[in-house]
């Protein structure tokens, strides 16, 4: 790849996990004011894809339909482990605890993303990505433990740290098949298939649900589900599936650490949450550790 594309990749990648820092800002705003979110997560999607299929539209690329059993069924994955089971976690995990915490979630992706592509052979492991990964990881322990990196080994693990966890799985999951899907849609198309798909188990799981009345949302529910819905989804799930497509699962994963430096510093302002100097500490720990991990990748493919 091109240094100047190369350079784009990482901006886009830098924006949508700042992005992404601020929907747990956005989610733990709407999941403290409803008890029944998910009739705003399914919304949220709906706007999503909106969007994504008006850029496919305007770019005169059109919206293709999927072919055959195997790219439906890739279709239906991306939006029950993307969508479906991730907005499950994440709003009923952020009616049990804050958002800084909750952010701890991004910590651990890059870690189970990066292991499980090197043991399924999709990408190799070396000192310098480990010792990067590890880094990044200790970086962002500190940030969410405000500079105790094993402040989270200490407390009790509740039902709240437990949808935390299954949004780690769930997101895992979705990165790899994103990764599969993106050999045979754009990243648009991906991330417009996700959204319309977990859209619908999203809406079916609000109507069981119930307490569905989107008259009596406060504008802070709705400006923080427009926020989710184009800045949260639509524009970093695809910047971010394209950043799967042309730098690999665990090398886009690595910068998932970002977020929870970018969750604090919004928390900070507009949740007036403490912001001390371990945690700035910890940021730099997590820049450092993206660094060094991404650096091995470039060095490699200049020698090569």
């Amino acid at each position: 790849m091109p240094q100047q594309a190369r350079t784009l990749t990482y901006a886009k990648l830098v924006a949508a996990m700042a992005m992404w820092g601020g929907t747990w800002i956005a989610g733990r705003v709407i999941a403290q004011e409803l008890s029944a979110p998910l009739a705003v997560a399914s919304l949220r999607f709906v706007i999503a894809g909106l969007v994504v299929g008006s850029v496919m539209l305007i770019s005169g690329g059109g919206i293709p339909l999927p072919q055959g059993r195997q790219e439906w069924a890739l279709v239906w994955a991306l939006g029950f482990f993307g969508i479906f089971l991730y907005g499950l976690c994440f709003f009923f995990g952020l009616q049990h605890i804050p958002a800084g915490r909750g952010a701890l979630v991004v910590a651990l992706n890059p870690v189970v993303i990066v292991l499980l592509a090197w043991l399924t052979g999709k990408e190799g492991m070396n000192p310098r990505k480990a010792v990067g990964s590890i880094i990044a990881l200790a970086g962002c322990l500190t940030v969410i433990g405000n500079g105790d990196p094993l402040a989270l080994l200490q407390g009790e693990v509740g039902i709240g740290e437990w949808l935390i966890i299954g949004c780690v799985l769930s997101w895992t999951a979705y990165t790899f098949i994103g990764w599969r899907a993106t050999g045979r849609f754009s990243a648009l198309a991906t991330t417009l298939y996700a959204c319309l798909t977990g859209a619908i188990l999203l809406g079916l799981a609000a109507l069981v649900q119930g307490d569905i009345d989107p008259a009596a949302w406060s504008w802070r529910v709705w400006t923080g589900m427009l926020f989710l819905a184009v800045f949260g989804t639509a524009i970093a799930y695809t910047w971010f599936t394209a950043a799967v497509q042309q730098l690999g699962a665990g090398h886009a994963s690595v910068f998932i650490n970002l977020v929870p430096v970018f969750a604090v510093l919004q928390a900070a302002v507009l949740l007036d949450e403490r912001l001390g100097l371990p945690v700035l500490f910890g940021g730099l720990l997590v820049i450092a550790g993206v660094w060094l991990t991404t650096l091995q990748k470039t060095t490699l493919e200049k020698t090569a």
